[in-house]
């Protein structure tokens, strides 16, 4: 007790460099037969005009992923999601301001679940097709690469998939999901082998009847939240 109190007394903040911490969220959406993502056009210095991440300085007073939500909400409107930490980028020369620390999110929505606003430090919200992304602020450019590559991976040994998704769909819907993603079309009976193999879909006994085609079932995810499978 004596000596952690010594030691307490002798170390000094004042020390050490600050680096500041900002948290980046990648939010993906799929819209007809294209992967999207949202990025926000900077209003100020550094980058002014620029396209970029949604995104901002950690406060004292928070955590990161409060920090990830609240940026998200300031600067797009979107709000209510499940993030999930992508990876740490801290280069020394990647922001021009200072040394700054960045935490990357990644956010899987809908695309009719949102209506897009731009907040105080984003003169614009707007989806763009992952496959035309114009040039981005910092090394943003990096961390979309980053964050896409861990989306398509992931797909081979979880569910993270929910997120694009209605509470209901067909096995076909799903299948487009991974098509779209993966940017490569799948076998319709392999696909089907594989995912009703892992037990994460549950059948609602409902079908869904559209058109001249033959009534569709329809399933859901049985969790809603990520879960991890071999």
């Amino acid at each position: 007790m004596t000596i952690a109190r010594r030691d307490s007394e002798k170390y000094s903040a004042e020390k050490y460099e600050r680096p500041s911490v900002t948290v980046d969220v990648l939010v993906f959406t799929i819209v007809g037969d294209e992967l999207k993502i949202l990025l926000v056009k900077r209003a100020a210095w550094p980058f002014e005009n620029y396209w970029a991440l949604p995104g901002g300085f950690v406060q004292m007073n928070e955590s990161l992923e409060q920090a990830a939500i609240r940026e998200l909400r300031e600067e797009t409107g979107v709000s209510d999601v499940y993030l999930e930490q992508l990876y740490t980028f801290g280069d020394p020369g990647r922001d021009p301001r200072t040394r700054v620390i960045t935490v990357a999110y990644i956010v899987l929505i809908t695309a009719d679940a949102l209506e897009l606003k731009a907040g105080s430090d984003a003169g614009e919200a707007q989806w763009f097709p992952v496959k035309k992304i114009p040039a981005l602020a910092f090394d943003h450019q990096k961390i979309v690469e980053y964050g896409l590559n861990r989306l398509r991976s992931k797909l081979e040994y979880s569910n993270i998939s929910y997120g694009l998704l209605s509470t209901e769909f067909r096995l076909s819907e799903l299948q487009k999901v991974y098509e779209v993603i993966l940017d490569r079309q799948l076998d319709k009976r392999n696909f089907r082998k594989k995912i009703l193999s892992l037990g994460l879909l549950e059948a609602t006994g409902e079908k869904e009847i559209s058109g001249a085609h033959r009534p569709a079932m329809l399933y859901r995810f049985n969790k809603k939240e990520i879960v991890f499978f071999d």
